[in-house]
C-alpha cells in the first residue's frame, strides 16, 4: 500500500508536546527513542534519566506510552522508570527498541556501563566496561522481563578488540524477511602495545546486531570499513522486491556517513560521505526511517497541474526520511530531509526545519494508517538539554522544501 501524503501544509513548525523536561534539581533527560505500535495505536517514548547532563551521570531508562486517538491527538501516560533494565553497579544508557511482529514481542536493547567509567577512559585504556543488555515485553511495554546480559553470547571473544561499544541510540528495525536489526557501533582496537591501545588508532565503526529467529538468539555483523559512530538503519525495497539495508552514521568530518548492505546487515559495502547531510564539528546522532513511496504526490509542473499529481520514485518502493540538526557550527535547527532515490548517493532534498534553535538527539517513527511521521527530540530555547519533545507531521509538510538530486551510489 502506498503512502498518501497530506494535501495541505504550512511553513509553520509542528506543535510540540514536552514529554521529559529538565528539573530544577539538575535531573536531565537525554537520548530519546521512539516506537509506534500499529496494532495498538500506541507510541512508546524512551529516554535516559540523568542526575546531570553528563554521560557519566546517566542513571536509568524512563518511558511514557501514548495512545493515538481518532482525532489525531495523543494521550500520554505519566513517566515510569524501567526498574528491570539495569545491572547492579552499572548505569543504563542508549535505549534501542524494536518490535518483533511474529511473536508480538517488544525488545528494548541498551548498554550498561560499570560505575562512572567514561567512554574516553575505555578508549584510552582499551579496557571495555560496557555490557550489551535487553529486556522484553509481551504486552506493549506495560510490563518488562528481567534483564538479559547478552555480552558473552553475542559478542564473545570479539570484545577483546573493542575498547567500548553502544547500540543506537534510537529504534531498531524488523526486515521483511523477519530479521531483527539493532544498529550498533564499537571502538575498534587494531593494535596494542603492552596491552594498551596505540594512541590515535582507536576509532568507532558501525555494525549491526541481528537475529534470524525472532529474537531468541543474536549475532554481530561485520564493521563498516570507515569511521562511523552512532547509527540507525532502514530497509529499502527496490522495484524488483529486493531488500537493501541502509546505514546512516554519525561522523566527525562535517558530513554524515552512509553505507548499504545487500545481505541484511551481515556486512556493508564501501561507505561514502553524504554531502547534503551536514554534521556540527563534533557530530550528533540522527535518525532515519523508511516508508512506502507514494504513487502520486502534489506537483507544480505545468504539465501535471490539470490532475495535480505526478508519478515519482522510479527506483524503489521505499523512500527515506532523516532528521538531524542542520547547522554546520553547532547543534541547532532540527531539520527533516527526504530521499526519493535512496539507492543513489546525493539523493537528499534540502531540509525542512521543524525546530529553530538548540536541537540534539532525535528518533523518528512512521504511522502507516495515517500516513504520518512522529519524532522525539532534544530541544530548547537556550539549550537542547532543556526538554525532550514529541511532534507529528506529514510527508507533504516535508516536501514544501527541497530540490531533487540524483547521482549514482558507488
Amino acid at each position: 500500500m502506498g503512502n498518501t501524503p497530506s494535501k495541505s501544509g504550512s511553513g509553520e513548525e509542528p506543535v510540540k508536546t514536552t514529554l521529559f523536561e529538565k528539573e530544577p534539581s539538575g535531573i536531565t533527560y537525554r537520548i530519546p527513542a521512539l516506537l509506534y505500535l500499529r496494532h495498538s495505536h500506541t507510541f512508546l517514548a524512551f529516554a535516559e534519566k540523568r542526575s546531570s547532563p553528563s554521560d557519566y551521570n546517566a542513571k536509568i531508562l524512563v518511558m511514557r506510552s501514548g495512545t493515538l486517538k481518532d482525532d489525531g491527538s495523543v494521550q500520554w501516560s505519566s513517566s515510569q522508570e524501567l526498574s528491570t533494565a539495569c545491572l547492579p553497579n552499572h548505569r543504563t544508557m542508549n535505549p534501542c527498541p524494536v518490535y518483533e511482529k511474529n511473536s508480538k514481542t517488544l525488545f528494548l536493547f541498551f548498554i550498561c556501563i560499570l560505575g562512572n567509567t567514561t567512554e574516553h577512559r575505555q578508549i584510552i585504556t582499551g579496557k571495555n566496561k560496557t555490557r550489551l543488555c535487553c529486556v522484553s515485553s509481551s504486552d506493549d511495554g506495560q510490563t518488562w522481563s528481567q534483564v538479559r546480559d547478552l555480552t558473552e553470547s553475542v559478542i564473545g571473544e570479539t570484545i577483546q578488540k573493542w575498547a567500548t561499544f553502544a547500540v543506537g541510540p534510537g529504534h531498531g528495525v524488523q526486515l521483511e524477511n523477519g530479521r531483527l536489526i539493532i544498529p550498533t557501533y564499537a571502538y575498534y582496537v587494531p593494535y596494542r602495545c603492552c596491552s594498551f591501545p596505540i594512541p590515535f588508532t582507536v576509532y568507532p565503526r558501525a555494525l549491526s546486531v541481528y537475529s534470524e529467529d525472532f529474537g531468541q538468539t543474536w549475532h554481530i555483523g561485520k564493521m563498516l570499513r570507515k569511521k562511523s559512530c552512532e547509527c540507525e538503519m532502514a530497509e529499502i525495497i527496490d522495484h524488483e522486491g529486493r531488500s537493501h539495508l541502509y546505514c546512516n552514521a554519525r561522523n566527525i568530518g562535517g558530513h554524515r556517513c552512509e553505507a548499504l548492505s545487500e545481505n541484511s546487515g551481515v556486512h556493508f559495502d564501501k561507505p561514502h560521505i553524504a554531502p547534503e547531510l551536514v554534521e556540527p564539528p563534533s557530530g550528533c546522532q540522527g535518525s532515519v526511517i523508511g516508508f512506502p513511496a507514494p504513487e502520486f504526490v502534489p506537483n507544480d509542473d505545468a504539465e501535471s497541474k490539470a490532475c495535480g499529481t505526478s508519478l515519482l520514485s522510479p527506483d524503489t518502493q521505499t523512500w527515506l526520511l532523516f532528521i538531524h540538526p542542520t547547522n554546520k557550527s553547532s547543534r541547532r535547527d532540527m531539520g527533516v530531509y527526504l530521499n526519493r532515490s535512496p539507492l543513489h548517493s546525493s539523493g537528499w532534498d534540502r531540509p525542512r526545519i521543524i525546530h529553530s534553535g538548540p536541537s540534539g538527539y532525535s528518533d523518528l517513527a512512521y504511522n502507516g494508517d495515517k500516513d504520518q511521521f512522529s519524532c522525539l527530540m532534544e530541544c530548547g530555547k537556550e539549550s537542547e538539554l532543556e526538554q525532550i519533545a514529541f511532534m507529528s507531521f506529514t510527508l507533504n509538510d516535508v516536501m514544501q522544501t527541497g530540490s531533487k538530486k540524483d547521482k549514482k551510489m558507488h
